[in-house]
């Protein structure tokens, strides 16, 4: 997937269009509380969409229960995020946002299985859960 057009919204349409949860998350760089969000315990089948503009970004088969109170993924959709250094917390660490609409989802860590070693840690909040058979 390669996303093609950029979502731009002014803050107050990104307001009126997203729970204050999720705008503080998506749209401010903040973090939800551990074992708040239920897409933590989803294990349907379907695909994980950007709770800010629908962009698909993880599947369910790359979903995996990492004991850290969020949704984790040992790998992403192709082309559906961007990374950055967050120099925060006086650590470094790397953060991704979406590609399409630049929501912050998470950071991405390298304590993660196999085949990838990787851990997309991701807030719960700023996923949107489409089951398989079901449109976004």
């Amino acid at each position: 997937m390669t996303v093609t057009e950029r979502l731009t919204l002014t803050e107050a349409e990104w307001k009126e269009r997203l729970s204050p949860e999720a705008y503080a998350v998506l749209r401010k760089e903040g973090t939800e509380r551990a074992w708040t969000s239920p897409l933590y315990e989803e294990h349907r089948k379907g695909t994980f969409v950007c709770a800010g503009c629908g962009t698909p970004v993880f599947t369910s088969d790359m979903k995996f229960d990492s004991g850290t109170g969020w949704p984790s993924f040992f790998t992403s959709l192709p082309g559906a995020f961007e990374t950055k250094s967050d120099r925060k917390f006086f650590m470094t660490r790397t953060e991704y946002h979406c590609a399409k609409c630049g929501g912050h989802h998470g950071h991405v860590f390298d304590d993660g299985p196999a085949p990838t070693r990787q851990r997309w840690c991701n807030n719960g909040v700023a996923l949107r859960f489409v089951p398989d058979g079901e449109k976004a």
